[in-house]
């Protein structure tokens, strides 16, 4: 007892570090395992957080591709409304308007007339209107003093002109005569200006051969522009020149009597007077000409690839003395050159291709001179 009593300090102490140890082991305990609580929480937290987020990704990009395929089905869609291409003409039926209505529409407009190549020619004076007598032109045109300009330039030439003096008269003239070669057709004018007028004339299949030339003094390439598309075919400028209207009736017309051209190849004047300015007579020699030499280069090129230089010679030193004698200097001068060249025995591929070509042009120069 006594001993209890002697330790009895040190024994409360004892108990007191035990019962401290206890409740630090207990504190220890109960705040590790709300830490590991919390931890566990905020992971879980965590996991919620990214599940949500994934979520939320996942619909917004399926959102974002159902909208890229609304947008590509629109586009689709919006494709195949616009694009002509894509359809027949069937799906929602014909409107009334048939193929071959369409089809005469667009022919009109877009109406191609045969343009033949003008030759070089002299200058033009009144008297050459006369190879196209009987060929009739509408002119559209408000200005009197333009009106009388032409008709002045065509008088005594054999030409009909009738005088519209807007496109609302041109259009009612034709409806009961459309027996014309070409209209004038000036492009500004009151009621019915040109343009609409030419619109209307190349929508009608029943005035395909009627040629529209523009008369304006509107040059510029949008205005040229302008009248093509209208339908019109040629523009002539005012203030009108005869040389341009002249070219204009040749190229769009059937006549074949124009002696206004300049030869190139063959000079008529020295034909002629080494003929005895016997016309007869030197129409014969260019006629026989045409028979015996019209083709010469096909039996030349011949004896030259053969090597048969002697009768290649022969062959050109005719076609010399025929053609000096019928005013044909141009070719005479090339067939010279060829010669001597053969005579040398070193033939120049490009003198007779010269040689041909000129031929050639002097051979159509005859005809179009015979048939003037």
């Amino acid at each position: 007892m006594d001993l209890l009593l002697t330790y009895k300090n040190e024994l409360l102490a004892l108990v007191s570090i035990i019962v401290i140890l206890l409740l630090y082991i207990i504190i220890k305990n109960k705040t590790s395992q709300t830490k590991s609580q919390a931890k566990e929480d905020m992971q879980n937290r965590e996991r919620e957080e990214k599940q949500i987020l994934s979520a939320e990704a996942t619909e917004k990009k399926e959102e974002e591709l159902s909208k890229h395929e609304i947008k590509e089905e629109t586009k689709q869609t919006e494709t195949q409304e616009t694009t002509p291409t894509l359809l027949d003409g069937k799906e929602e039926g014909d409107f009334g308007v048939t193929e071959s209505d369409i089809s005469e529409k667009e022919e009109g407009v877009r109406k191609k007339f045969v343009k033949k190549d003008v030759p070089p020619h002299e200058k033009i004076t009144k008297d050459n209107f006369k190879e196209f007598a009987g060929k009739r032109i509408l002119l559209a045109e408000d200005n009197i003093i333009n009106q009388k300009v032409i008709l002045g330039l065509l008088a005594d030439s054999g030409i009909e002109v009738v005088v519209a003096n807007d496109g609302a008269e041109a259009l009612d003239i034709l409806e009961k005569d459309d027996d014309f070669t070409l209209i004038l057709m000036d492009a500004h004018m009151p009621r019915i200006d040109g343009f609409e007028a030419t619109r209307a004339i190349r929508a009608n299949p029943k005035y395909d051969h009627i040629v529209v030339v523009a008369l304006s003094g509107d040059t510029a390439a949008d205005d040229i522009k302008k009248m093509t598309e209208a339908g019109m075919s040629e523009q002539l400028e005012k203030p009108l020149k005869l040389d341009a209207l002249y070219d204009v009736l040749y190229a769009y017309s059937d006549n074949q009597n124009s002696k206004a051209f300049s030869y190139t190849a063959l000079d008529t004047e020295e034909g002629l007077e080494i003929s005895g300015y016997d016309t007869d007579f030197y129409h014969e020699i260019l006629k026989e000409f045409l028979q015996s030499y019209e083709n010469a280069a096909i039996p030349v090129a011949k004896a030259i690839n053969e090597g048969n230089y002697s009768h290649a010679d022969k062959l050109l030193l005719d076609i010399i003395g025929v053609s000096a004698n019928i005013g044909a200097t141009k070719l005479t001068k090339t067939a010279m050159n060829l010669k001597s060249s053969i005579q040398n025995k070193a033939v120049d591929s490009q003198l007779y291709l010269e040689f041909k070509e000129d031929l050639k042009n002097l051979t159509q120069e005859i005809k179009n001179y015979l048939a003037s």
